[in-house]
């Protein structure tokens, strides 16, 4: 027997007699909030990498309506501006390329040889795009198809730009912390404003001052063009990425998905409400505190509290994009990074520790009791297990492994998504525990039993090791693609991050309490026994 759980989410799930769910954090509205522009009807525009859509908000009524939809032609968008006809432009940094959606919803490419493209600004019908990475340029795309302009080459990562009311062309990098400027035409650039907060957005206001994000202080300043002399409009948690202005009111985005509203003296007003990115993996420690890789955040989130901000991609030591994560003890964790790194991370100290790198496309991470580190390397197929810098394999020939898990006798579980099975590694070989799955990912060994998250077909299982007696403990979860979508594959920007997938992770509580990460809705999930 089944029954409902109504929550308001992408999904309602049904869960066994016996068990019950609750959502700890709210679904999120947006998966991220990067680029910002305001359209000629004068809605905003956000772009949106994490959640592979452009959405459109009516800061009037608050409607929120998706524009280019996740599986669509638009792959990743991190920033958009608007041609002259009111074509849409949009920069997607994975692909490397900028798009052009028509005023008629046709979508086409103008460029796909610009690796890491990201900011853009269109002025008096010329488009301008930069390029977000270590070496990156500055360019002039031609729309009628020849080869770029190249204003500036071997910037250190240069991000949304703008052009000013004296017709020069600034532009945030963030490598170097400074906004600078240059002529539309050509020739040498000058350095406007320095030693900032890392700032990622240049925009203008009325009175002709620069308004800049700071995605490392979380601050919202007011730059005179003409002394680099500066004020700060608003102080906000880090993270910030954009900002725009409707009429005279201005707005700035945030990698969680918040819209904020900066009203002037330092207040603010939150008018799309912030939540989790892309939950992935989860883990729980010894005092039952639940820790949540948020792909560029990490959070703790203590028995009937909120989520806090343990680390993110901008504080220091923080080891990269997180995939998967395993407490260890002591406030450590043992983490894999999008960029093919196995790390130990001290959000507490701010600092990190490289254990092994060069990998494939890290997922899953678990410690067995002796402190042997495993973890799935989905790009090769592999296992691997890593103790005191020695790399070993412990599986090869595998079907997209994903999630790891330790059994009490230290048999190593493995989630092989691509084959839909879960199989245990012994010294003998690889043998299937659990088969006829859709796509399993996450994955943990408790009390004799296995639980999982079947991705594919939205469900959680428990299976009993000894028996292989399964149980179906919900369905219809809010994980995988949502209904209905085929996401096109995020490719990622190497060297800083590889290519990015779907995670579902799933944690224990002490009292027995399981965790799901809702990656389709951008919520925690937790399944209890009813008492």
């Amino acid at each position: 027997m089944f029954h409902e759980t109504r929550y308001t989410g992408t999904a309602t799930p049904s869960l066994a007699d016996g068990w019950r769910l609750e959502r700890l954090t709210p679904p999120s509205r947006l998966f991220g909030a990067n680029g910002l522009r305001t359209g000629p009807d004068g809605r905003i525009y956000v772009a949106q990498v994490t959640g592979s859509q452009i959405s459109a908000l009516d800061v009037e009524t608050g409607l929120l309506e998706t524009i280019s939809a996740k599986g669509g032609d638009v792959i990743g968008p991190d920033d958009v501006a608007f041609g002259p006809q009111g074509d849409l432009f949009a920069t997607e940094p994975m692909e490397g390329r900028v798009s052009m959606r028509g005023t008629d919803g046709r979508t086409r490419i103008v460029r796909d040889d610009l690796p890491a493209a990201n900011g853009i600004t269109v002025h008096r019908g010329r488009l301008f795009v930069n390029e977000c990475r270590v070496g990156g340029r500055l360019v002039e795309l031609d729309l009628s198809g020849g080869a770029p302009r190249v204003l500036l080459d071997n910037l250190a990562m240069p991000n949304a730009m703008e052009v000013g009311p004296d017709g020069l062309l600034y532009y945030p990098v963030m490598g170097s912390n400074d906004i600078w400027r240059i002529d539309p035409e050509g020739g040498e650039p000058e350095r406007v404003a320095g030693d900032l907060g890392v700032p990622d957005s240049v925009k203008f206001d009325s009175e002709g001052f620069i308004v800049s994000t700071q995605v490392y202080s979380g601050e919202v300043l007011r730059i005179d063009p003409r002394t680099g002399a500066r004020s700060v409009l608003a102080a906000l948690p880090p993270g910030l990425d954009n900002c725009t202005f409707v009429g005279e009111r201005l707005f700035v985005s945030s990698f969680t998905g918040e819209i904020t509203e900066i009203l002037g003296g330092g207040r603010t007003r939150a008018i799309l409400p912030g939540g989790l990115n892309w939950p992935l993996d989860l883990t729980v420690d010894e005092d039952g505190n639940l820790y949540i890789a948020d792909w560029t955040y990490f959070y703790v989130l203590r028995p009937g509290g909120e989520p806090r901000i343990l680390g993110m991609l901008s504080l220091p030591g923080f080891p990269g994009h997180l995939r998967g994560v395993s407490a260890v003890g002591g406030g450590e964790f043992i983490v894999t990074t999008a960029n093919g790194a196995v790390a130990r991370y001290r959000p507490a100290s701010g600092d990190s520790e490289i254990l092994a790198q060069g990998f494939d496309q890290l997922y899953g991470v678990a410690v067995a009791p002796g402190g042997l580190v495993a973890t799935a390397e989905f790009g090769t197929g592999r296992v691997l297990s890593v103790r005191s810098g020695q790399v070993e394999v412990l599986a090869s020939g595998l079907r997209e492994p994903v999630g790891v898990a330790f059994g009490s006798d230290g048999t190593c579980y493995v989630a092989e998504s691509g084959a839909g099975r879960i199989v245990s590694i012994t010294g003998s070989g690889v043998d299937t525990v659990v088969d006829d799955l859709n796509q399993p990912q996450g994955i943990l060994v408790r009390g004799g039993r296995l639980y999982l998250v079947d991705a594919g077909a939205k469900t959680l299982l428990s299976v009993d090791l000894d028996s292989n007696a399964r149980e179906t403990i919900a369905r219809d979860l809010p994980v995988g693609a949502p209904p209905g979508i085929t996401p096109k594959p995020l490719r990622g920007i190497p060297p800083f991050f590889g290519p990015e997938g779907p995670f579902a992770g799933i944690a224990a509580g002490p009292d027995g309490t399981l965790y799901l990460s809702a990656d389709a809705e951008g919520s925690v999930l937790a399944i209890r026994k009813v008492q």
